[in-house]
C-alpha cells in the first residue's frame, strides 16, 4: 500500500510538472506525426496497399512500437537532469518508498506516450484508419509496457554511466538496431531469412508483431498472447532490477 500511494505521489507530481510545459509536450508529438503523414505513402506504395486507411492499418502499430521504443530508452537523459539538479539527492531525506518515486517517474512516460498515441490515432483515424476502441485500448496497455521495459533498462544505464557524451551514442546504438529488428522502419518480410531469425529475439520485434494482429482484429491470435507473456515478463525483471540500481544511488 505504502509503494502504491508513493508511486501516485510521485506520478502526480511528475506529470504537474510536465504539464505546466506544453510547449515541450507539443514538441514531442512532431516527429511521430511527421512520420505518420509522410512515411505511411511510402508504405502504400512498396506494399500495394488498397487504401491509406489500410496503409493505416499496418503502420499505426508499427509507429506505436517506435514510441515506445524510443521514448522509453532515451528517458534516461530526465534522469540525468534531476541527479545534476540535485533533484535525486533530495529524495535521500524523504520517507518516501524508493520503488515508488521510481515507478512514479517510469509512468510518467508511459501516460505521455500513451497520450500522444492517442492523438496519432485519431490524426489517423481521420484519414481512413479503422479501429475497434477495445483493441485500441489493449494497444494502449501494450504500448504502455514497451515503455516501462524501455524506460526501466534507460534508466538503470542512465545511473550506471551518468556521463550524457556516453549514454546518447550508447542508447542510440542499441535503439537503432532494435528498430530495425522489429520492423517499424522496413518490413521484416523482405529481411534475409537470419535477419528474421535474429529478429525473434527482440521484444519490440514481438510488440509490433502483436499490436499489428490487435489493429487487424485478431485479439485472439496466438502471437497477440505469446507477446503479453514475454512483455510483462521482460518488464517485471527490467523494473526490479532498475528500482535495485535507484535504490543504491540514493540509499
Amino acid at each position: 500500500m505504502k509503494i502504491a500511494r508513493d508511486t501516485w505521489l510521485t506520478f502526480s507530481y511528475e506529470a504537474g510538472q510536465l504539464t505546466r510545459d506544453p510547449v515541450t509536450m507539443a514538441a514531442t508529438l512532431l516527429n511521430p506525426v511527421t512520420y505518420l503523414l509522410f512515411f505511411t505513402p511510402f508504405l502504400k506504395s512498396v506494399l500495394h496497399a488498397p487504401s491509406y486507411g489500410d496503409a493505416y492499418q499496418i503502420y499505426v502499430p508499427l509507429l506505436f512500437c517506435s514510441m515506445g521504443l524510443f521514448g522509453g530508452l532515451f528517458a534516461g537523459f530526465t534522469l540525468l537532469a534531476a541527479i545534476r539538479q540535485g533533484v535525486i539527492g533530495r529524495y535521500r531525506v524523504t520517507p518516501l518508498s524508493r520503488v515508488g518515486l521510481l515507478l512514479g517517474r517510469e509512468l510518467v512516460f508511459a501516460a505521455m506516450i500513451g497520450s500522444q498515441a492517442v492523438v496519432i490515432t485519431v490524426i489517423a483515424v481521420i484519414f481512413g484508419l479503422r479501429v475497434p476502441p477495445a483493441n485500441l485500448l489493449l494497444a494502449l496497455i501494450v504500448l504502455a509496457i514497451t515503455v516501462l521495459l524501455g524506460v526501466s533498462i534507460s534508466f538503470a544505464l542512465a545511473i550506471a554511466m551518468p556521463n550524457e557524451t556516453v549514454l546518447g551514442p550508447l542508447t542510440n546504438g542499441v535503439a537503432q538496431p532494435l528498430a530495425l529488428l522489429a520492423g517499424v522502419l522496413i518490413p521484416l518480410s523482405v529481411a534475409p531469412l537470419w535477419v528474421q531469425h535474429v529478429a525473434q529475439w527482440n521484444p519490440w520485434g514481438w510488440a509490433a508483431r502483436g499490436m499489428q494482429a490487435i489493429f487487424g482484429g485478431h485479439i485472439g491470435a496466438t502471437v497477440v498472447w505469446e507477446m503479453s507473456i514475454i512483455l510483462a515478463g521482460l518488464t517485471a525483471v527490467a523494473v526490479m532490477l532498475s528500482s535495485r540500481v535507484f535504490t543504491r544511488e540514493i540509499a
